[in-house]
């Protein structure tokens, strides 16, 4: 029986990698689109004295002889560079030259100089001046276009170019964000002269495109946006639309100044599915060719990068795959036959009524303090300037910070829960802490670490070769496994007893404490303990969002940020219980999966976020 075990495992292990493969294969040939685009990595040294990583899509069709159109694009606070795919995919294949960066602070750039964000257009201009040294770009063409703060850093770029003794940015797209309405003196102003300018302001952004009173408060929600004076203002060129007729939403205007254009376009989705909208990556498609002429123009509705997208979204499945498979392989081997269990622990029997409400009980108050504490430190002003702002040189990343003190304190919650259950019920009828698993001496908890080292480090291993082979990653939206640069893993150092605390406290309740059939079954068990990781998580979003839909503004007490960081913790959350259930049934030790998912989720934080310095 253990035989055919070994030899199912082996199946796994062999498929995780092949789907790996079949994700490297297929996101790069649609990203190249089958061998016409050229891809490449880029680091330098820029006129900021930063270093600057960005991806580089040089179609076939650009050449010395033949210059084409080119366009810099963005990412938003917290992300990098490969979250613009649906941009530099659909662009590039229209023959644009895309760069797309990672802004100062962002995956392998510099860390950002707080007190100067907008530093060489937080990348975005320095980028910029790059394309028009490009012999095969033509330096009339240039265009610019950021997500969030990947927009902000286009306002700042445009400041930047507007002073420059050579104009070269032709044509603007600022993507859920404010444009610029106004002058120095308050008056409605076009800062961005003769250039092309278009907007995309969701209906249900979470930051953005709000009117205010004097004190602050909000007069009209983002999805009311095209009718107030800032929206009307814009697409009139920054003169005080008072008195002009109301003009809408995806409409090219081009009465401004050398024939230049205005459009703005309020489509029904929130801020962060700006970078995962086909209409988002349409509006683009459909600006550019109207202002700097694609080389290859398609439809803007013909979208291939979708494609791509699931291709990543199968390298992520594989990666998990990977992480289990592997894991359970190494215990077949000479170094770490000594951690597998000798015989595979049989999940307890049906439990009596007291045990039952201990289970129930204790899952109910893991829940409660899970959504709870999230939104005290939500409202938290200590948490939240560290998040916000960061304090380095100790914590230079807010995202990691605010989510691994969270992490942490759910962790202690589920000690204390698990402590209080063995002494008043698990140890008066029979549960021993070694039996459980808990008790494994120090010897034994070394070896753990070492296994659970060589799992994360060829887990991230393949994460390389695939990027090294191929210029792709494992993801799927707002969740990346990316390979990264060695200064990451220093950076991951303080945040990593954080998230350590909560994945091997998670796995010794999921695995010592709460293990046993459901009707006999006892997938149903780990179904239910998976729900119960990420109950709460759910609920908050979906409130948040809910709340959205219906009043048109979010949750005053619970900021758009917050719920949106959620996101990854969903699948996060919930893989951790299934990752913990099926080591611990191969090891009897509820150290390794915690030790695995703590490292390898502190590297996806820091890998995935703003370091400042």
């Amino acid at each position: 029986m253990k035989e055919k075990w070994y030899r199912r495992n082996a199946f796994w292990l062999v498929l995780s990698l092949v789907l790996a493969l079949v994700s490297a294969i297929g996101a790069s040939a649609v990203q190249t689109a089958g061998g016409q685009i050229t891809v490449k990595e880029m680091t330098w040294e820029t006129p900021s004295g930063q270093s600057m990583s960005a991806l580089l899509f040089k179609p076939d069709t650009a050449t010395v002889e033949n210059p084409a159109p080119a366009i810099v694009v963005s990412h938003g606070w917290f992300n990098n560079k490969e979250m613009q795919e649906g941009n530099f995919t659909e662009l590039a294949r229209r023959g644009f030259v895309v760069i797309s960066i990672d802004m100062y602070g962002h995956g392998d750039s510099s860390p950002l100089v707080a007190a100067t964000p907008e530093l060489g257009g937080t990348g975005m201009y320095d980028a910029v001046t790059l394309l028009a040294d490009l012999p095969y770009v033509d330096t009339s063409r240039i265009g610019i276009t950021g997500h969030s703060n990947g927009a902000r850093a286009a306002n700042f770029s445009v400041a930047l170019d507007n002073e420059a003794d050579e104009q070269l940015i032709a044509s603007v797209l600022l993507v859920d964000n404010d444009p610029i309405y106004r002058d120095a003196d308050g008056e409605y102003a076009n800062v961005y002269g003769a250039r092309d300018v278009g907007v995309v302001a969701a209906q249900y952004d979470e930051f953005f495109f709000r009117t205010r009173d004097a004190n602050g408060v909000v007069i009209t929600n983002p999805r009311d946006y095209i009718t107030t004076d800032n929206a009307q203002s814009f697409l009139n060129y920054g003169t005080d639309p008072s008195g002009e007729d109301a003009r809408v939403p995806g409409e090219f205007y081009t009465d401004g100044e050398d024939g230049s254009i205005r459009v703005l376009w309020t489509p029904p989705e929130t801020h962060p599915w700006g970078h995962f909208s086909k209409t988002t990556v349409g509006s683009a498609v459909e600006f550019f060719e109207e202002s700097l002429g694609a080389p290859n123009p398609i439809a803007a509705d013909s979208q291939v990068w979708q494609v791509r997208e699931a291709f990543t979204a199968l390298g992520l499945i594989a990666f998990g795959m990977f992480l289990i498979a592997f894991t359970r392989a190494l215990l077949t081997t000479r170094a770490f036959a000594a951690l597998r269990a000798v015989d595979l622990p049989a999940a307890g029997p049906a439990m009596n009524r007291t045990a039952l409400i201990w289970f129930w009980g204790g899952l109910v108050v893991s829940v409660l303090i899970s959504g709870l504490s999230y939104l005290f430190l939500s409202n938290n002003a200590t948490i939240a300037g560290i998040a916000f702002v960061a304090m380095p040189p100790l914590f230079p990343q807010g995202p990691p910070f605010f989510i691994g003190v969270w992490a942490a304190i759910n962790g202690l919650a589920a000690l204390i829960i698990v402590a209080l259950y063995f002494a008043l019920f698990g140890k008066r009828n029979g549960q021993t802490l070694r039996a459980s698993g808990i008790a494994i001496g120090g010897r034994r908890l070394l070896h753990s670490i070492g296994l659970a080292a060589v799992v994360v480090a060829a887990a991230f291993g393949l994460v390389f070769v695939v990027d090294y082979f191929f210029t792709t990653d494992f993801r799927l939206w707002v969740l990346a496994v990316k390979a990264f640069t060695p200064e990451k893993l220093l950076i991951a150092l303080p945040y990593l007893p954080f998230f350590l605390l909560y994945f091997i406290a998670n796995s010794i309740a999921i695995n010592a404490f709460n293990r046993f059939t459901i009707k006999g079954k006892e997938w149903l068990n780990t179904l239910v303990l998976t729900i119960g990781n990420v109950f709460a998580v759910i609920v908050l979003v979906v409130l948040q969002y809910t709340t959205f839909a219906v009043t048109g503004a979010t949750i005053p007490w619970f900021f758009g940020l917050h719920s949106i960081w959620l996101f990854p913790v969903i699948v996060i959350l919930g893989f951790a219980a299934v990752f913990a259930r099926k080591i611990y049934r191969s090891t009897g030790n509820p150290y390794i999966a915690g030790f695995i998912m703590g490292a390898v989720v502190t590297i996806i934080s820091v890998t995935n976020s703003l370091t400042v310095a």
